[in-house]
């Protein structure tokens, strides 16, 4: 199972609960409606689709959810991401590229810490960025320079805002 197609099944407020009252420990349609207060009908098409799917079984020991599909749907995710950039580490700037691309697109990665919008005082500005520099090559001042030049923060009365950048929708 995908992430896209578990996220998609439990988008379902319903289909939520019902999975909830099964991992919490409901075995039964029965319990399920007394743990969700969901109409008997409901838990049932809830229960129909989440069995087709997959993501929940029945055995001896009653109705269960197949628990290690998320852990496999994590897995995928995870292969699916892309490698960790040499200069980004855990959230932190390890050093800056060189190369004038390369750098902007670190660059970029670090303007997201701002929010599009707001305007920020100086010691905020400093105080995200040294939490960006920690353990790097890179000191917190060269960082807002580079963010300044490349358009990605503007700043005028002491006051910056993020200018540029990528922008989550």
């Amino acid at each position: 199972m995908t992430p896209d197609s578990l996220i998609g099944l439990l988008a379902e407020p319903e289909r939520l609960r019902v999975v909830a009252a099964l991992v919490l420990g409901a075995r039964t349609s029965a319990e399920v409606v007394d743990a969700t207060r969901l109409d008997g009908r409901g838990v049932e098409a809830a229960l129909r689709r989440l069995r087709t799917a997959g993501l929940v079984v029945g055995d001896a020991a009653g109705l269960r959810v197949r628990e290690e599909l998320f852990e496999e749907a994590t897995r995928v995710e995870r292969g699916n991401r892309v490698r960790e950039d040499p200069f980004l580490r855990g959230g932190r700037l390890v050093r800056l590229p060189a190369q004038r691309e390369r750098r902007r697109a670190v660059l970029e990665q670090v303007s997201t810490a701002f929010e599009p919008g707001r305007r920020y005082a100086e010691r905020d500005v400093v105080a995200v960025l040294r939490t960006w520099c920690e353990g790097g090559e890179v000191d917190h001042v060269t960082v807002r320079r580079y963010l300044v030049d490349e358009g990605l923060l503007d700043r005028a009365g002491g006051e910056y805002w993020r200018s540029g950048g990528p922008v989550e929708v």
